[in-house]
């Protein structure tokens, strides 16, 4: 796991320590230095801890004039035990939400686990958004099984032509028209 780094190749649009209104305003990152974990593994360091001992995100892009923001994670995602909902929630969301961010894409190419339990977190998140909306993108398909059992799907847009998005090969704003059609679509 400590070989697997956050997407890169945004950084020349956005990084979310330069950005002011960013909950990782200037943190600071070694390249070097391991010393986030999920259990006994190591990640790599540019990861930035949530509050969550299994769950650690990267905020690839944000555009505040939009009101869209991407985030990429990694770990396990454990309801049940550590209540990393509530940590995302709380120590993320709710500070972009206050910065008029209403539309998300999460990104859960190497989340490896999802450990469901209540959806309260996700209802609370869902009904900040007014007319925004939530997606996911890369959600291996044992994970949508799970969230499916605990009724998060109806929070979180899945599947379809989500799927077939290859999210690295479009810029930021070619990834929010893209996702921006597709939720368009289905909700009309």
């Amino acid at each position: 796991m400590h070989d697997i780094e956050p997407y890169y190749n945004w950084r020349k649009f956005y990084e979310a320590e330069k950005d002011q209104l960013s909950p990782f305003f200037e943190n600071e990152y070694s390249e070097f230095e391991f010393t986030s974990q999920v259990y006994n593994h190591l990640i790599h360091p540019q990861w930035d801890y949530i509050g969550s001992e299994t769950l650690y995100i990267k905020i690839l892009y944000t555009n505040y004039s939009e009101g869209f923001s991407v985030i990429e994670m990694i770990g396990e995602w454990n309801d049940a035990i550590h209540n990393d909902i509530m940590h995302l929630k709380r120590n993320i969301i709710d500070h972009l939400v206050t910065q008029g961010i209403n539309k998300y894409v999460l990104i859960a190419e190497n989340v490896f686990n999802f450990h469901g339990s209540d959806d309260s977190y996700y209802e609370e998140w869902f009904e900040d958004l007014e007319d925004g909306w939530i997606l996911g993108i890369g959600f291996p398909e044992h994970l949508l099984q799970e969230i499916s059992l605990f009724n998060i799907d109806s929070y979180i847009v899945f599947g379809g032509e989500i799927d077939l998005i290859n999210w690295r090969t479009l810029s930021p704003l070619k990834l929010y028209q893209k996702t921006l059609d597709i939720v368009n679509r289905r909700l009309n």
